[in-house]
This record gives C-alpha cells, structure tokens and sequence, in this order.
C-alpha cells in the first residue's frame, strides 16, 4: 500500500502543478491563490488562522493579507468574536476571483481527465468524493 498511496501523492501532486501553471484567470502568487481560496472557504478569519492553515509565518501571512487587500480582494474588518480582534472577509472582487480561479481549474482538469476513457474517469471522479471526506477534518 505504501507504493500505491507514494504514486498517487506524486500524481497528485504533478495535477496541482500543472493546473498552477496553467491558471489564467489570476496573476496571484501561490500563497496569496492559496490564502484567498482559504477565507473563502472560512470567513471570516484571523490571520494566525490564516498562517496555521496556509501555513506559513505570521508575517507572510499579514503581508499576504496586505496584497490581497491591496489588490481589492480581500478586508478587514472587527472578529464577530472579539472585538478587539480583525477578521479577513472577502469582497466582491474577491468572490469572483474565486470563482473564476474555480471555473478555469475545472475546465482543466476536465481536459485532463477527458484523455480516460469512462470507466477510468468515473472512478477517477468517485475517489475525488471519496478524498473530499477525508480532507473535509484537514
């Protein structure tokens, strides 16, 4: 099983990268793309959150925030929380940047796995659900 789960990290992985290289729809750098998909996914949130998560350093992460707020994509504004504190939510430029990323590496991958024929496709797209499960507690 070792050889198999070492096979599927490295294919996994060589997917990620090329729907990287490919992606069009943002000139973002890999740790703001990867900053943005995660407020997305969890706004609001802190920015130690967003460094636990991305991860980086705390530093990276706030002047990661500072680009993306910057650009338009991201803000600040008080934790629901604690008051004291400031979350970072997306704004409407960022939704859609978002979504746009979303929408390309879709369509990327599509082609990928249009080289399968369909049963190899159905499974491929199966185990993605499958993977969704175990990530979801990540």
């Amino acid at each position: 099983m070792a050889q198999e789960a070492l096979q599927l990290l490295v294919s996994m992985h060589r997917i990620v990268r090329h729907l990287r290289r490919s992606r069009t729809t943002t000139l973002l750098h890999p740790t703001q793309f990867l900053a943005l998909m995660l407020i997305a996914d969890e706004q609001p949130i802190r920015i130690g959150e967003i460094a636990a998560r991305v991860p980086c350093s705390q530093p990276t992460a706030t002047t990661t925030v500072a680009a993306l707020e910057e650009a338009g994509l991201v803000r600040r504004e008080p934790d629901p929380v604690d008051g004291r504190a400031t979350a970072v939510v997306l704004t409407d430029a960022g939704a859609e940047t978002v979504a746009a990323s979303g929408r390309q590496a879709a369509e990327e991958l599509s082609n990928i796995l249009n080289r399968l024929d369909e049963s190899d496709r159905n499974l491929v797209l199966q185990a993605g659900a499958i993977l969704s499960r175990v990530t979801d507690d990540l």
